[in-house]
């Protein structure tokens, strides 16, 4: 639904980046939308997580994709690993700047 409301695919998202929505009633994209995660992402996510026999060690911890998929190598759709909550306190909670690339 938000690729839609941007008039964007998978395959274009990036050209969303700082574009009004199409109803123009919502502010530009965020910059932080340049780290947007896919549903597949987190799909892989829990698959990774429910193939590892092991996954007890993450119990009573929360944990991002962006971690899980650092941990098991897994990655979004256009191949890269977004990591959108490690942006968030390195960068953005510091108030710092940073090209989002170093977070994909």
């Amino acid at each position: 639904m938000m690729l839609d409301n941007f008039g964007v695919s998978e395959e274009n998202w990036r050209d969303a980046l700082g574009r009004t929505p199409a109803d123009n009633d919502q502010p530009a994209a965020p910059a932080d939308f340049a780290l947007s995660e896919s549903p597949r992402y987190v799909g892989r996510a829990i698959v990774a997580l429910a193939s590892d026999p092991a996954r007890t060690r993450w119990t009573k911890k929360s944990v991002s994709c962006g971690q899980l998929s650092r941990e098991y190598g897994f990655t979004d759709v256009d191949c890269s690993q977004p990591d959108i909550w490690r942006y968030i306190e390195e960068i953005r909670d510091r108030g710092l700047q940073a090209n989002h690339n170093d977070y994909r």
